[in-house]
């Protein structure tokens, strides 16, 4: 039944991986789009730590939690966000639903070493302006779309260095389009003129992470980590055409690709840098959990020379997470609630992004739930999480998103691969 199941997540996940519109945030216009959760549901319902690992259920993030790996995990995500956009002059309420990622993880020797793979998106562009002008009495209106956005394949090992100590590295390997388009269009004249532009975008980049977790008492673990993201390199192949076209019809009446070779941007370098997190945390084994992380990001080194925007900088950026959770008793038999997780936590973000010079940063609280999903799957779990946030401000011209996350994510652990012994 429980593998049945897998079969059916992995098609609607490759399904919405192909299909979604990822997001639908004017702030995706700028950089290579909004930069997507690499977390677990449960990871992103405490506020997305990565610091607290254990032994059946894969992590996104910390490649050395594969060290611990006792079972076969596998895991599929999925995700509806409810936004309000506000400006002083007006607000839209959009939607969008998501798929977050796919993976499967197991152990080659049991809590000792173990591999994972999967997929997940990474950056997502989605948006749809407009701009009207108007100059002596003429109108002229400007409207700038975009979607598209970048998904990443990743491969990790982890093994057990020492007794509690654990490392691990992931490989990424990114692989995207971007279309973004201008179309304009002056009251009095005839032609409008439209600017379309396409980026492929492929790479690679590495995880590296280190988990230290000692015994402080016969219950309590302190829990440590150290993560690097490295600097991520990707290449861009880029296409532009500009085009007149009727108003009323759509139809083009002129066209030309334009040579970009001229000014070298055929190919461009996209260099997203480094990331370092510490991690943090104290707990009692399957009962209750605290831990915080800090992330620093060297990213006023970004730079997308072809997709570039007039009206942003950047600077470094930094991410604060806190979080936990709680189980009340997971060998219970009589009350189920005893035996759910229940998770909770906040994040503080400062993107890097600093536009008509106000910094953009998002706040969110999250909370969730983790149910077992009864005799037959012992280990498994759906993981239920919701996110408050708010991003960015009206002040400068600019948007206030107010936004509500739903998240689903579905945990099964198993003994896939393991050889049957007859005692």
């Amino acid at each position: 039944m429980v593998k049945r199941l897998v079969l059916a997540i992995i098609g609607i996940a490759m399904y919405s991986a192909s299909a979604q519109n990822g997001t639908l945030s004017p702030y995706s216009s700028l950089g290579i789009g909004d930069f997507r959760s690499v977390n677990s549901i449960e990871n992103q319902m405490m506020g997305g730590l990565g610091v607290y690992t254990d032994s059946i259920h894969l992590q996104l993030n910390n490649p050395a939690s594969l060290g611990k790996l006792g079972l076969t995990a596998y895991a599929a995500g999925f995700s509806h966000k409810e936004v309000r956009l506000e400006t002083f002059a007006e607000q839209q309420r959009p939607s969008v639903s998501n798929f977050e990622y796919l993976g499967l993880a197991f152990p080659l020797i049991a809590q000792k070493a173990g591999v994972a793979l999967g997929i997940k998106p990474y950056s997502s562009v989605g948006y749809d302006l407009e701009q009207l002008q108007t100059v002596q009495g003429v109108t002229t209106a400007n409207q700038f779309t975009g979607e598209g956005g970048i998904n990443q394949a990743f491969l990790s090992a982890g093994f057990r260095l020492l007794p509690r100590l654990n490392i691990g590295a992931t490989v990424n390997f990114h692989f995207g389009r971007i279309d973004l388009t201008r179309v304009q269009v002056t009251d009095g004249i005839a032609y409008g003129t439209l600017d379309s532009r396409t980026s492929d975008i492929s790479g690679f980049d590495f995880n590296y992470g280190l988990t230290w977790e000692p015994m402080v008492s016969s219950k309590h673990t302190l829990f440590t980590s150290v993560r690097i993201n490295t600097q991520t390199n990707l290449v861009s192949s880029n296409r532009q055409r500009i085009s007149s076209f009727v108003p009323l019809t759509g139809i083009e009446i002129e066209g030309i690709d334009v040579n970009l070779d001229r000014d070298n941007l055929r190919f461009t370098e996209i260099k997203i840098p480094t990331t370092y997190t510490l991690g943090l945390g104290y707990g009692e084994d399957k009962h209750w959990f605290v831990g915080a992380e800090y992330g620093i990001q060297q990213f006023s080194d970004f730079e997308n020379r072809f997709l570039e925007s007039a009206n942003v900088v950047y600077e470094n950026a930094s991410s604060l997470a806190l979080g936990g959770f709680y189980v009340p008793d997971y060998t219970s038999i009589d009350t189920y609630l005893n035996r759910v997780t229940y998770r909770a936590g906040l994040r503080l973000d400062n993107t890097g992004m600093v536009i008509n010079d106000k910094a953009l940063e998002n706040f969110g609280i999250t909370f969730g739930l983790g149910l077992p999903l009864g005799a037959e799957s012992e280990f498994s779990n759906l993981n239920l999480g919701f996110e408050l946030g708010r991003r960015g401000t009206t002040m400068n011209g600019l948007v206030r998103e107010s936004y509500f996350k739903v998240s689903l994510g579905l945990s099964f652990a198993d003994r896939w691969f393991r050889k049957r012994q007859i005692n």
